[in-house]
C-alpha cells in the first residue's frame, strides 16, 4: 500500500479542496463549472471512502494483533486481517483510472436499419425501453427529434437523458454500453405467413457537454440549411421551413432537427447534438493519442456488428459481448435493463484492471 500512498494523499487533498470550493455559493453561479466540480468530487469520494475503510480495517487488525495474548482476541486476528486485505483490494480497484465522462448526461440516438417497417417498429420498442429504464433510475428524458414510420415505428430518434444530480456515476456510466447494433427476431405484424424475421436497429450514445462553452463552435464553420418538416410518408407537419440541418465543415458532421415548430428551437437542439458528437470525437482522439483502450461504438446499422439479440419467440435476450442471457425479454423491454448493463459494467471492470496491469485476484 506504501506505493499507492502518495497518489492517495494527492486525491485526499484534492477532495478536501473541492469540498471547500463547492461550499462557496459563488461557485454555483456557473452551473456548468459547478456540475464539473461536483462530478469530480463524487468521483474522488469513491477513493476517500475506500481509503478510510482500508485504514479502519488495518487499524482494527493491528490492534487485535497487539492483544493476541488474549485467546479470544487471537482468534479474531485472521478474520480482521482478511477484512484488511479485502479493503486493500477494493482500494486498489478504485484507484484504477475510470472513464472521465462517467458522470455526464447523454444524448441517445436510435436509427432503424435493415428490415423496413419491422425495423422501425423495433426501434420504437428500444426507445420505450430506454425511456422506461430512465424512469426507473430517476432520470429525466427530453425528446429532441423523432421521425415516425407509417405504422407508428421510429425511423430515427434523438433523446436527451439527464440525471438529477452531479454524481460519480451519471447516465453515461450506464448507457455507454448500449451503443451498437441491436438485432430482433420475431414475427412482424406485416407477416401473414407467421414466419420469423430478423431485422436490426442502431443505437448511438454520446456524452453531453455540461455547458455550451465547453465545446466552442465557430459560426463560420457551420452551414445552416432550413427546410420544411415532414412526417410519415412525406406528409407535411407544418407549412413553414422550420426544420434545420447543420453541417460542421471541419469534421463533416451533419445534424438535422425537425421535431419543434420553431426554427430557433430546432437549431438549438441540433447544436446540442453537434456539441455531443464533437465532445465524443475529442475524447476518442485523446484516447487514441494516449494509446488507451477505449471502447468504440458501432455507428453503422449492420447485422454483422450486432451487440445484442432480442428473440421474441423464446422471450430471450442475449448480449454477445458479455455472454449474458436471460428469458425475461418482456421485462427488459419494459425497462428492467439493469442486469444486462451490470454484465457489461463487470466485463469493463475486468478489462480496465487487466489494462492497468493488475488482473483481479480470484
Amino acid at each position: 500500500m506504501s506505493e499507492q500512498a502518495a497518489a492517495v494523499q494527492v486525491m485526499l487533498d484534492e477532495h478536501a479542496d473541492l469540498e471547500a470550493r463547492l461550499a462557496d455559493p459563488s461557485v454555483h453561479a456557473d452551473p456548468g463549472e459547478a456540475r464539473r466540480l461536483g462530478r469530480r468530487y463524487a468521483e474522488l469520494g469513491r477513493v476517500v471512502a475506500a481509503y478510510r475503510a482500508w485504514r479502519a480495517a488495518a487499524d482494527d487488525a493491528e490492534a487485535a494483533t497487539e492483544l493476541a495474548d488474549d485467546p479470544e482476541m487471537a482468534a479474531e486476528v485472521p478474520v480482521l486481517r482478511a477484512a484488511e486485505q479485502e479493503a486493500a483490494e477494493r482500494l486498489r480497484q478504485v484507484l484504477v483510472p475510470r472513464d472521465p465522462d462517467d458522470g455526464r448526461d447523454v444524448i441517445l440516438e436510435i436509427k432503424a436499419g435493415e428490415g423496413g417497417e419491422e425495423s422501425a417498429l423495433f426501434a420504437g420498442d428500444l426507445l420505450r425501453m430506454y425511456t422506461r429504464f430512465a424512469e426507473r433510475q430517476g432520470w429525466s428524458t427530453q425528446m429532441l427529434d423523432a421521425t415516425e414510420s407509417d405504422l407508428g415505428g421510429i425511423k430515427d430518434a434523438k433523446v436527451a437523458i439527464k440525471s438529477r444530480a452531479s454524481t460519480e456515476d451519471g447516465v453515461w456510466a450506464s448507457l455507454k454500453y448500449e451503443g451498437g447494433v441491436h438485432r430482433v427476431q420475431r414475427v412482424p405484424v406485416t407477416e401473414s405467413a407467421g414466419r420469423i424475421h430478423t431485422s436490426a436497429a442502431g443505437v448511438l450514445v454520446l456524452p453531453e457537454a455540461d455547458d455550451p462553452d465547453e465545446i466552442e463552435i465557430d459560426p463560420n464553420d457551420l452551414r445552416v440549411d432550413v427546410f420544411r418538416s415532414s412526417g410519415p410518408g412525406g406528409q407535411s407537419v407544418n407549412t413553414t421551413d422550420s426544420a434545420v440541418r447543420l453541417t460542421h465543415a471541419p469534421t463533416g458532421i451533419v445534424v438535422s432537427m425537425q421535431n419543434e415548430k420553431s426554427q430557433l428551437q430546432n437549431r438549438e437542439a441540433a447544436l446540442r447534438v453537434l456539441r455531443a458528437r464533437l465532445l465524443a470525437a475529442r475524447a476518442e482522439e485523446a484516447a487514441a493519442q494516449a494509446s488507451a483502450a477505449r471502447r468504440s461504438q458501432v455507428r453503422t446499422v449492420d447485422r454483422s456488428e450486432r451487440i445484442r439479440t432480442y428473440n421474441f419467440p423464446e422471450n430471450r435476450i442475449a448480449d454477445h459481448r458479455t455472454g449474458y442471457k436471460a428469458y425475461n425479454l418482456d421485462q427488459v423491454l419494459d425497462g428492467d435493463l439493469a442486469p444486462v448493463i451490470a454484465s457489461a459494467v463487470a466485463a469493463d471492470e475486468v478489462a480496465r484492471l487487466a489494462a492497468a496491469g493488475e488482473a483481479p485476484r480470484a
